[in-house]
């Protein structure tokens, strides 16, 4: 009976411990996950679920934190970016690495462009884009742009020589959220 006794204590523990060491995803949607971080890369963590041989990635960008079974741990992955309405454009991400969004719920196309005829230069016109993008972005509630087409038309007269709106910047992307 002894035995008996310390076998089911002995697998119970094993158990316990077992289980324990499972890793936990905190994601910014709210979701938690137990699973085994399989390694930490640039955009993305790859993990398994717990008796699974399956990995999985996710964007680092829709983890807040991971708390390591094992020792304890717990690193802070990304902040939470919250945007609520244009006011907010500057907070926008713009992803060019379809990686990153990954675990990220894809939203609408939006666009961002600089008028035909304008007083930008090069730079000056693909910042404009890019400021507008963002904001289409934020007006849908969207923190993340994931840019699919980034062109620059270049105009000139005749002799070569630029004049006024001799620069167009056209963007493009889809708009993602937790």
């Amino acid at each position: 009976m002894k035995t008996k006794l310390s076998l089911l204590v002995c697998l119970f523990f094993v158990s316990y411990f077992s289980f324990a060491q499972s890793d936990k995803l905190f994601l910014h949607n709210g979701k938690t996950l137990d699973v085994v971080v399989v390694k930490s890369e640039q955009y993305v963590i790859t993990y398994k679920y717990v008796n699974e041989d399956a990995e999985q990635t996710v964007g680092k960008v829709a983890v807040e934190k991971v708390i390591y079974g094992k020792s304890g741990r717990e690193e802070a992955i990304t902040k939470k970016v919250v945007v609520n309405s244009e006011s907010d454009w500057e907070k926008v991400e713009i992803f060019y690495d379809k990686a990153q969004t990954t675990g990220l719920t894809e939203g609408l196309e939006v666009k961002g462009k600089t008028a035909f005829i304008n007083y930008n230069t090069g730079a000056s016109a693909d910042k404009k884009a890019e400021e507008k993008i963002k904001k289409a972005a934020a007006v849908l509630g969207f923190p993340f742009v994931l840019m699919t087409s980034d062109k620059e038309s270049n105009y000139s007269s005749s002799n070569g020589s630029m004049g006024l709106g001799s620069k167009q910047s056209l963007k493009k992307g889809i708009a993602f959220k937790y």
